[in-house]
């Protein structure tokens, strides 16, 4: 059914509700046939030609007294299609007002039309007033049934190509769908409505074939004859298999989900608990969009670490915690001057490219860029995160950083790195909307004055006795440059030179 529903749509949309006439034309017509002739052959007449006239004049009675009430609401989405200038939320709306008007007009006009229609054919058949009442009375319940069975999926069915047309990959009509009557209620009755039909059906063939009374054998062949030509293109074809295309397209939509793929949107286009679900989905796959697109854009400001932690924990996570970390001050030496003496494009320019080699050297290392500093950077090694051997990754990082520098400046951009261990309180301090991951201690403020005493030793990396003493791969490469006073700490600081060549030569320490 969804393939010649898309068919008419493609070829017929801006006649679409005649197109949708003729194919119920279609589904009816052998039905409506295979009752008459067993009407004329219950009544050993041999009417069969008057008969199928019958029937014809009595469908096309039906198609012009309930086309045009909802032609109405259709006829919108035809004028869409044919070029018009005209609102597709409001196409849209026609749709569903068809659908819904749809489903009574159906039943109703079934009963109505298929109580008229058994009494018709009887009399043509000749069969007295007692049965034509009684054909009367059969007419109205087989034919309030067999709408019952594919009024509404069949509806649905036939609306999809032109609502996934006005729809397209737009949000519009995500609101329209209504919860109630629901899937399951309109199942339900289907499941009703087949079984009636099927114990009428096979009533009236064992009526029409007496040796069914006679030959149990029979019984086989009128229920594989109901199934072949009432079951499977009527109750499966027809009712039933157009309902699963919603489910099949959730299904596939969620596959998709899995497999992190947010862009494309399930069609609404089931007017009932279906088409709000998938709505819902829509809106649900949305949000997970926007969640991913914020949190690319988080992670482009905040150290991915933290974003990852704070959107899976939220900020509770960092309150505040003593860690013993190994902290890394990297600084531009002399770069106030190339600042002044070029453009702030320019000085952005050639910050960025600095900055490119330290934070890879430093994440890949296992740390953490906690700040940058101007024309310089605050790593952490050990937190937020805990890092086993953060002194030999903070000695990686620094090795990398010293190798990659001159290779990408050469003698433009000379660079000194202090680095200490020690405990620091790791967590997010701020106020008013404005929360901050930051460390508070004193190994902090050492690593930033090591950092500064590069220019008195002439080291490109320098160290304290903290850090080397953490070291666990050796300590090769290094050279004491002896104990300095520092501002504001009370005791001399001794302090160890570091020779990047011999130390990744050496000791191994893996480098980008």
């Amino acid at each position: 059914m969804d393939r010649i529903g898309q068919w008419a749509w493609d070829r017929f949309a801006s006649r679409y509700s005649w197109a949708i006439l003729a194919i119920a034309y279609v589904v009816l017509l052998p039905v409506y046939l295979f009752v008459a002739f067993l009407i004329v052959s219950f009544e050993d007449s041999t009417v069969y030609p008057e008969a199928a006239v019958v029937v014809v004049i009595v469908l096309l009675v039906q198609g012009y007294a309930f086309l045009p009430a909802g032609r109405r609401d259709i006829r919108m989405v035809e004028r869409w299609s044919d070029g018009e200038n005209v609102d597709r939320n409001t196409a849209l709306a026609g749709t569903y007002s068809f659908a819904r008007g749809a489903a009574t007009r159906g039943v109703a006009g079934t009963a109505i039309l298929s109580g008229a229609l058994w009494p018709l054919v009887g009399a043509a058949a000749g069969a007295p007033w007692s049965r034509i009442v009684q054909y009367g009375i059969v007419g109205v319940s087989v034919g309030a049934s067999l709408a019952l069975i594919a009024v509404h999926s069949l509806v649905e069915a036939l609306m999809r190509p032109a609502r996934v047309a006005l729809v397209g990959d737009t949000g519009i009509g995500d609101h329209l769908p209504r919860s109630r009557p629901t899937f399951a209620a309109w199942s339900n009755a289907s499941v009703l409505a087949v079984a009636f039909s099927f114990a009428v059906a096979g009533s009236a063939l064992a009526a029409v074939f007496e040796r069914a009374g006679e030959t149990p054998v029979y019984w086989v062949v009128n229920g594989a004859a109901l199934t072949i030509g009432f079951a499977v293109p009527i109750t499966v074809g027809t009712a039933f298999s157009p309902s699963l295309k919603p489910i099949r397209d959730l299904a596939e939509g969620t596959e998709r989900v899995a497999a992190g793929v947010y862009s494309q949107r399930l069609p609404v286009v089931q007017d009932d608990d279906l088409g709000a679900l998938a709505a819902s989905f829509n809106r649900m796959q949305a949000g997970l969009a926007e969640r991913q697109r914020l949190q690319a854009a988080f992670g482009t400001y905040v150290d991915p670490v933290l974003a990852s932690r704070l959107l899976e924990q939220g900020d509770d996570v960092f309150t505040g915690e003593r860690r013993e970390v190994t902290v890394m001050f990297v600084d531009v030496r002399d770069f106030t001057p190339f600042a002044e003496s070029n453009t702030a494009e320019d000085t952005v320019a050639r910050l960025n490219a600095f900055l490119g080699i330290v934070v890879p050297a430093v994440v890949d290392a296992g740390g953490h860029v906690n700040k940058f500093l101007g024309d310089g950077a605050l790593a952490v090694f050990g937190a937020p995160n805990e890092l086993v051997g953060h002194a030999d990754a903070a000695v990686s990082a620094a090795v990398s950083i010293q190798r990659l520098v001159p290779e990408r400046f050469g003698a433009e951009l000379r660079i000194g790195i202090g680095i200490n261990t020690g405990v620091v309180i790791a967590g997010t301090i701020g106020a008013a909307g404005k929360l901050e991951f930051t460390l508070i201690g004193d190994a902090v403020n050492v690593a930033a004055r090591v950092e500064q005493l590069t220019k008195t030793t002439g080291d490109s990396i320098l160290m304290t006795q903290q850090s080397v003493g953490s070291l666990g791969s050796g300590q090769s490469g290094l050279t004491e440059r002896g104990s300095f006073s520092l501002k504001g700490k009370s005791t001399p600081v001794k302090v160890y030179g570091l020779d990047p060549r011999v130390r990744s030569s050496r000791s191994g320490v893996r480098s980008l």
